[in-house]
């Protein structure tokens, strides 16, 4: 049986995905920001987010009377059985996560829940608070559940459509089948247990993830220096079931809006914990320093020797978004490496199909976005690739190589056939790889 009326607070990522997939599961979502523009664009049917379709499911609920958009929290709660949570938790002060939208929220809508209804935590936080939840709502005759979202950028609705699992923690059984049945026509597999259990997993998860990304980039490494091709290793490695295919692929770092934080905030768990958790630290550093290497890279491609000068050396950059498929810049590994080469002198241009200007040119942290792929390579002594974004493979190569001033390409994503960018005229120069 549907919920007849379920709030979700925010419209971010996390919020607008649930929301409007809710909705398309038949029940009634109400959404609400704090950005009385943004609902306002929102209730125009106006999606600012990048997000394969998530404006037609958007469109849908609000066409069918299940979506709707409101100002502030309270306007949403009043009368609802369910009211997600998916507010920003930011990194803070030593890599805790920041609660203060969370509890404010709290505080605003918990002397209007109405009784019997179940407030849900979506956003990612720490453990310990569904029970700090319960504590500042100060409601015996409302439950507090924590079911973690495991939606990736660029593939949310994919994802939160086709789940590989459901996770909803509650010391209150009642509440959290209640929860647990909103997916029900979803038919994935569901893990009951408590809040603390199911709070731990979403960055037990994502640690996991941010491990398995630093331990291929460093075998790249390790392929660089003994002549092994890291295509062929992955390749042998992913057939094992225990292994699997995802996230083997190497590249100039990991970065978005969940791994850096989600690991900084594990550390802090551990630290809180007493426990030194030193596979998480060396993942990070192993991430810190996979950016620092790609610069390596480039420095010799260009100089022909490490170590070597990129003082007032132009560089073309293709990709500054964290990932293909999404518009989000936030702790792009991209814009790491792009902040490193610009420290050491280079001049940097860049192209991203998700950032490109209407006027044609742009500033971001002193790099100079156009709307060209071939602009971006004007005059330039190397085109980096920094993003996977597949359009990048169909580019006309010898195009390039003939406005380039050196034809050299760095594939920090090993994203390019090495055979077509050689045959256009360019030195291909990628991770891993002879």
């Amino acid at each position: 049986m549907f919920v007849r009326r379920i709030a979700v607070v925010g419209t971010g990522y996390v919020g607008l995905t649930t929301g409007a997939c809710l909705a398309s599961l038949g029940h009634h979502v109400v959404c609400a920001d704090v950005d009385a523009d943004k609902v306002k664009r929102l209730c125009a049917g106006e999606i600012d987010i990048l997000e394969p379709g998530l404006a037609e499911l958007v469109s849908e609920g609000m066409a069918a009377g299940r979506l709707s958009f409101v100002l502030g929290a309270a306007a949403a709660v009043e009368g609802s059985e369910v009211v997600f949570l998916c507010v920003p938790t930011p990194m803070g002060v030593g890599g805790v996560a920041d609660l203060s939208i969370v509890e404010s929220v709290i505080e605003e809508v918990g002397g209007l829940l109405p009784p019997g209804s179940v407030v849900v935590n979506k956003s990612t936080v720490p453990v310990g608070s569904a029970q700090r939840t319960a504590e500042l709502l100060e409601r015996d005759d409302v439950a507090v559940v924590s079911n973690p979202e495991f939606l990736r950028e660029g593939s949310a609705v994919h994802d939160f459509l086709n789940p590989d699992r459901i996770v909803v923690g509650c010391d209150q059984q009642d509440a959290a089948e209640r929860v647990a049945a909103l997916y029900a026509r979803l038919g994935a597999p569901t893990v009951l247990t408590d809040a603390a259990s199911a709070e731990l997993v979403k960055y037990a998860a994502n640690c996991f993830l941010a491990m398995k990304l630093s331990y291929v980039n460093a075998i790249a490494e390790l392929c660089d220096r003994l002549g092994a091709n890291i295509s062929d290793v992955t390749e042998g490695m992913g057939y094992d079931k225990r292994i699997g295919q995802a996230f083997l692929s190497p590249g100039p770092g990991w970065g978005g809006s969940c791994l850096p934080k989600d690991t900084s905030a594990m550390l802090q768990l551990a630290d809180a914990a007493d426990f030194e958790f030193r596979l998480i630290r060396a993942t990070i550093d192993t991430n810190n320093r996979q950016r620092q290497r790609m610069v390596e890279k480039v420095r010799l491609a260009v100089t022909g020797k490490r170590g070597g000068s990129l003082s007032k050396v132009r560089l073309g950059l293709l990709g500054l978004t964290f990932k293909a498929g999404t518009d989000d810049l936030r702790d792009s590994p991209a814009l790491a490496v792009a902040a490193l080469l610009r420290q050491a002198g280079a001049k940097l241009t860049a192209y991203d199909p998700a950032l490109s200007s209407g006027e044609g040119r742009a500033e971001l942290d002193g790099i100079a976005v156009v709307d060209d792929p071939y602009r971006a390579a004007e005059g330039v002594e190397a085109v980096i690739v920094l993003t996977e974004w597949p359009e990048f493979r169909s580019l006309d190569w010898s195009k390039l190589a003939g406005v380039a001033s050196r034809p050299v390409v760095v594939d920090t994503r090993n994203l390019l056939d090495p055979d077509v960018v050689r045959r256009a005229g360019f030195q291909w120069e990628g991770l891993g790889r002879r």
